[in-house]
């Protein structure tokens, strides 16, 4: 089953990989927003980032993380983290340090964003492989199993 889940990731350095991920075409994915798109949302001050990070949730059943190097403790993230945990949905984490970029550059690994925050049991999946070319077909091989089991856990807790 094809689950609709939202992307959450720090957007400016990891936006290339996020889209990448998106058109694996493993699970449905919330539509990207494009730099314009996001000025705009800005604009109208954090109750319209929430009201537009609401809206692009709504009928998702699980959230994806993509860690980057600086994801843990930004401000939307969490939010992102704990409106989907509050919600009853599914939340996991996948790295994505060792995948390149549009550049061909692959940035340093991050933290772990759930660590610091007092939700239930997430997993955050670090792919393997040694190219980004490994690490790409391990998260299409794993991603779907990863969504499915973060839903079971969020439904047990």
């Amino acid at each position: 089953m094809k689950h609709r889940v939202f992307y959450s990731f720090h957007y400016e350095p990891d936006n290339w990989r996020a889209g990448t991920i998106r058109n694996i075409g493993v699970v449905e994915g919330n539509p990207p927003a494009t730099d314009n798109d996001w000025e705009e949302i800005t604009k109208g001050g954090e109750s319209a980032i929430k009201n537009w990070i609401d809206r692009q949730m709504h009928g998702r059943s699980c959230v994806v993380v993509l860690v980057g190097t600086n994801t843990a403790g930004r401000k939307w993230i969490d939010y992102e983290i704990r409106k989907a945990w509050s919600d009853g949905k599914g939340v996991v984490g996948i790295h994505v340090h060792g995948l390149k970029d549009r550049d061909g550059q692959v940035s340093k690994p991050g933290k772990n964003p759930f660590d610091h925050l007092s939700i239930g049991a997430v997993k955050c999946y670090n792919p393997s492989g040694s190219t980004s070319q490994d690490r790409y077909a391990w998260i299409k091989k794993h991603l779907e199993a990863a969504i499915e089991e973060a839903i079971r856990i969020r439904k047990d807790s």
